[in-house]
């Protein structure tokens, strides 16, 4: 996920400062997206959709814990895989100080102004992403188009992702232009929670959806 931030900047270092910008610096935003999706890389916010559907059907606690167990997990490699991008990116030597000027750009704005409006953003991302997932079974060889479509909305709308929005704040916390309280408090619960929210509820409407179609 680390790419989308780095695609961002990148494209951000060679466009003008314009109000037009985002519509073109955000194209980075689907890039790591495309490669963890597409690569059948294990994504925190992917298992708010698949992995809930078992508990809505069987409604027990082994199925709850069992998810509840995978969410632990695979959270915790995600959020050690941004902290490992985001340390190796501060440290290179290899981009000239306009990319990295345009990298703490692309990280502005990362942490909610507040819990509630971080979580409402979270929400979005988390229907996004959950829709994205959805989707793609029957998109066929439109696969790519769905994903980038889906996952640029949630970088120029400014929804909080939980793992692609990790990398931006701990990029900006190695970088001394946020710090680690930004990242624990600021950033982690609201939009944590947000898009759990946000791809479950989508799961919940899908599931009423359906049944509501049987039994008509």
């Amino acid at each position: 996920m680390g790419f989308s931030l780095l695609a961002e900047g990148l494209l951000l270092a060679h466009l003008p400062n314009s109000a037009w910008t985002p519509l073109i610096s955000k194209m980075g935003y689907a890039v790591g997206f495309l490669i963890v999706i597409l690569g059948r890389q294990q994504l925190f916010t992917e298992n708010t959709l698949i992995v809930v559907l078992p508990i809505f059907q069987k409604r027990d606690m082994a199925t709850v814990y069992a998810v509840l167990r995978l969410w632990g997990v695979v959270l915790a490699a995600n959020l050690a895989g941004t902290l490992l991008f985001a340390l190796l990116l501060s440290k290179a030597l290899v981009f000239p100080p306009e990319v990295e000027s345009a990298l703490v750009q692309a990280c502005a704005g990362s942490v909610p102004a507040s819990f509630g409006s971080g979580f409402a953003a979270a929400v979005v991302a988390g229907w996004l992403i959950a829709l994205t997932i959805w989707l793609l079974p029957a998109a066929a060889t439109a696969r790519v188009t769905i994903i980038f479509i889906l996952t640029y909305l949630i970088g120029l709308g400014g929804f909080y992702h939980s793992i692609a929005g990790a990398v931006k704040v701990l990029y900006a916390v190695m970088t001394g232009s946020a710090g680690w309280t930004d990242f624990l408090f600021g950033f982690l619960p609201p939009v944590l929670l947000g898009n759990i929210v946000g791809g479950v509820a989508l799961v919940a409407a899908l599931g009423h959806a359906q049944v509501a179609a049987g039994e008509a």
